[in-house]
């Protein structure tokens, strides 16, 4: 028995087991094997195995004594812009920078009481400390039951002061690697690949969840971002609402017209700003940037989401993705911080018009110097722009062709 060091949202009592069990396995697109199981607290962890993996069949069983899972967080609604706030106190406990030796996305070791049991090659379980779900009816003194649930997106637009629902859905980590260090475009082609067809088959299972309206896959890298586990990582948020960008989205669609995205993707194809080309996928310095490092990729057909592209598409989106990342990184002698967000068609809204896309953004304006958002972009939303697009997409076009 061991008794580690630990964040204090853990209780750590540990048997390492010596010897594991087998998974029953389903093979997805590409070759991906998937292997489901639970956590000790009795969330979900999914082993997605390479094609090419060296892995068995086989793995521990997490035998960690943990506390009960926090109860739903609740969401307030601002009346004055109609959000809604999700108000997730246990992510104040989360772990912040811990050593490598408490990696907490590394796979168990006798040192190291992690989240996950076993060596593997692509893992993604339930959060411990969700902004979303679970969907427990949970009563507590600070917040109402769980299944104090949003009725419908009618219920999430009615007025009122003071209005609350509990925040369900759900929040993944996406381990890239059992590696310690790295991100989403230090990976090999085949590690990429499986990646995608995660995403792919999460987002799937997460939009039928009852009561998910958005499934939202992102990468967090740099400490610069807020990033606080250098393990190479992203999330999957599963909302109980349409986010407000896409609501602004949908606004705008309703404004310029279904074709939007087609016409965007025209327009760029054909401009100074375009950063890489492939069959099925364009990269692109938008024409009204917002950040000193911003680049779009797009599908070139109509697709929602992950769930919806071909296996041509992602075998293709697992060559270009980390090409543009390590675009962006060879900026500048050093790795450069981002959010690259995939923003993707609600579940029951816009399926025919909002194409998904991915948005990378990077503060980053100069190798010491960074854009901080001041009173105008912070309090208003009305941003200034350091660096012209063309410039931008220029620089990036460069760095690939070398």
């Amino acid at each position: 028995m061991l008794t580690l060091p630990w964040p204090s949202c853990y209780r750590v009592d540990v048997n390492i087991p010596s010897s594991g069990t087998e998974i029953a396995a389903i093979e997805l697109g590409a070759g991906v094997i998937k292997r489901a199981t639970r956590l000790a607290d009795g969330r979900e962890l999914i082993y997605y195995d390479d094609r090419d993996t060296t892995l068995g069949t086989e793995r521990s069983v997490d035998t960690r004594a943990l506390d009960p899972r926090p109860a739903t967080a609740v969401m307030r609604r601002d009346v004055l812009t109609g959000d809604w706030i999700s108000i997730a106190a246990a992510r104040q406990n989360r772990a912040f920078l811990p050593p490598a030796h408490l990696d907490p996305l590394a796979p168990q070791t006798a040192t190291n009481a992690s989240e996950i049991p076993s060596m593997y090659d692509v893992a993604v379980f339930e959060n411990k400390s969700p902004s979303f779900g679970p969907a427990l009816s949970v009563q507590t003194d600070a917040a109402p039951a769980a299944d104090d649930a949003p009725r419908d997106l009618d219920d999430l637009l009615a007025p009122g002061l003071d209005r609350t629902r509990s925040s369900v859905g759900r929040c993944e980590v996406v381990c890239f690697s059992p590696a310690q260090e790295g991100s989403f475009g230090t990976q090999t082609r085949s590690r990429a690949r499986t990646v995608i067809e995660a995403w792919a088959d999460r987002t799937a299972a997460l939009s039928a969840l009852p009561g998910v309206q958005q499934v939202f896959p992102f990468e967090n890298r740099g400490e610069q971002i807020g990033v606080t586990l250098r393990h190479p990582h992203g999330q999957i948020y599963a909302y109980p609402y349409i986010t407000p960008r896409t609501t602004l989205l949908l606004a705008s669609i309703e404004r310029e017209g279904a074709d939007l995205f087609e016409r965007i993707l025209a327009s760029e194809a054909s401009g100074p700003r375009v950063v890489l080309e492939a069959e099925h996928w364009i990269a692109y310095v938008p024409f009204a940037a917002r950040w000193p490092v911003e680049v779009h990729m797009s599908p070139r057909r109509h697709v929602p989401d992950f769930a919806a592209t071909s296996s041509a598409e992602r075998d293709e989106l697992a060559d270009v993705y980390p090409r543009v990342l390590r675009s962006i990184d060879a900026l500048y002698p050093t790795p450069t911080p981002y959010i690259a967000a995939w923003h993707q068609a609600p579940v029951h809204a816009g399926r025919d018009t909002i194409r998904m896309h991915l948005e990378i953004t990077s503060p980053r304006r100069a190798a010491d110097k960074l854009k901080y958002l001041a009173g105008s972009e912070a309090a208003m939303g009305a941003w200034i722009g350091d660096i012209p697009p063309e410039t931008s997409a220029a620089r990036l076009r460069e760095v690939i062709e070398r």
